[in-house]
């Protein structure tokens, strides 16, 4: 009896060590298992970070593209308005030389205005104006028996002279004003 408790023994030892190993093996299959889903998962996660690295290059060089773009448009756009500027400065330089010839002519009429009056007033001999063509185009129509056509009284030519004069007298005063204010800014 005695070979026989230890023959079971070692025989009951074996099984549990086969049961042992059964449960370790099951217990390491499902960890397999477990291991090779998240292998799907981490290949589905690499080929759609894969994809967003592709999709990311394709935007940079759209991005690029645009910005390329963008500064060419820029470029020519400055250059326009550079352009633009130096003209712009140019009419303005013009502008002030036509101004300043025009305040020379209101103030030579002005000058000019008090010595016709003084020669009208002391010399009744002094030749008569001479009518104007328009005058005397429509006197000679009218001896044909035509119709005249209309012709602005003295009084509004004078009037509209004496606005300019004084519009230009005004913009003069106005220029020399704006001198001197430069100037004490200066």
């Amino acid at each position: 009896m005695s070979a026989l408790p230890l023959g079971m023994i070692i025989e009951g030892l074996v099984a549990v060590l086969l049961v042992i190993t059964i449960g370790y093996c099951f217990t390491l299959n499902s960890r397999l298992q477990r291991l090779r889903a998240d292998e799907e998962v981490l290949r589905a996660t690499i080929s759609e970070l894969m994809t967003a690295t592709e999709i990311a290059e394709r935007a940079i060089l759209g991005l690029k593209t645009t910005a390329a773009e963008a500064d060419k448009t820029l470029g020519s756009r400055l250059k326009q308005a550079e352009t633009m500027s130096h003209t712009l400065a140019e009419q303005v330089g013009e502008g002030e030389l036509v101004f300043a010839r025009i305040s020379q002519i209101a103030e030579a009429v002005r000058s000019a205005a008090p010595q016709r009056e003084a020669v009208t007033r002391s010399d009744p001999y002094a030749a008569a104006p001479q009518p104007e063509p328009q005058q005397q185009y429509a006197h000679q129509a009218a001896g044909y028996g035509q119709a005249a056509p209309a012709v602005e009284p003295e009084r509004r030519r004078s009037s509209r002279a004496s606005d300019i004069r004084s519009a230009a007298a005004e913009a003069t005063a106005r220029l020399e004003q704006f001198r001197k204010r430069n100037g004490a800014a200066a």
